[in-house]
């Protein structure tokens, strides 16, 4: 049987129980050894079949403490809104010449927003923009006429979350050097908004498991009952 490396020798922590979270979380920080800040992760099963209309689960939360990281912005809209999503501290703002350079492979950009009357031009951009989760919805507050709010919510701490086909929400919550509040504050809003989320559809067990990890760090589960599940 081959060596394991040494990161892996050196990590602490019982990984098969469910720990409270506060005690997950500061493990996922004890073994975040990385040379750089690593992401703090969160998976959630979630008790739903997302290939069912009434069981899917969509939406958008504010993390009272940011994502820390740099969330580049592209808004699609014009004339007076593209100056208000440009004092809003969008990084990039047109109109049909963003499309063309969209449709010419410019994914320089980790959120799309557009206003409701460019939904034409925005519907080209299904193909490219659907695959990667970028492509505007109003249901998570990318397609707006206030796009001055959604480019600071974006830039502040807003991540979008949706089940993948296994009922599975992936998001990152933080980094590693985060303080052990502010990542449970984050834990806890995430948490809240699945809740809330609940679709009509869902029978039995909601949130099934939550576990947390870091970028190069092992996973921890997490008790369900310490954050209101």
């Amino acid at each position: 049987m081959p060596k394991q490396p040494k990161r892996i020798q050196a990590w602490t922590g019982d990984r098969t129980v469910a720990h409270k979270v506060e005690e997950a979380v500061a493990l996922v920080k004890a073994n975040a050894k990385a040379k750089f800040d690593e992401t703090v992760e969160i998976a959630v099963n979630l008790g739903v079949d997302p290939r069912h209309a009434d069981q899917q689960v969509r939406g958008v939360v504010s993390l009272p403490s940011g994502t820390g990281r740099d969330v580049r912005v592209a808004v699609i809209c014009r004339d007076a809104k593209a100056e208000e999503a440009k004092a809003a501290g969008a990084d990039i703002v047109g109109a049909e010449d963003l499309v063309e350079r969209i449709q010419g492979g410019f994914m320089d950009f980790d959120r799309v927003i557009a206003t409701p009357d460019m939904m034409a031009l925005v519907g080209r951009l299904g193909k490219v923009l659907g695959p990667r989760g970028l492509m505007p919805n109003p249901r998570v507050g990318t397609v707006t006429p206030n796009v001055g709010q959604a480019v600071k919510d974006a830039k502040g701490g807003a991540i979008e979350f949706r089940t993948e086909k296994t009922g599975i929400i992936h998001a990152g919550i933080g980094k590693a050097s985060f303080s052990d509040d502010a990542l449970l504050a984050n834990v806890r809003a995430l948490v809240d908004a699945l809740n809330k989320a609940k679709p009509s559809g869902a029978k039995g067990t909601y949130i099934k498991k939550i576990s947390l990890s870091s970028t190069m760090g092992p996973g921890f589960k997490v008790d369900t009952t310490s954050v209101g599940a």
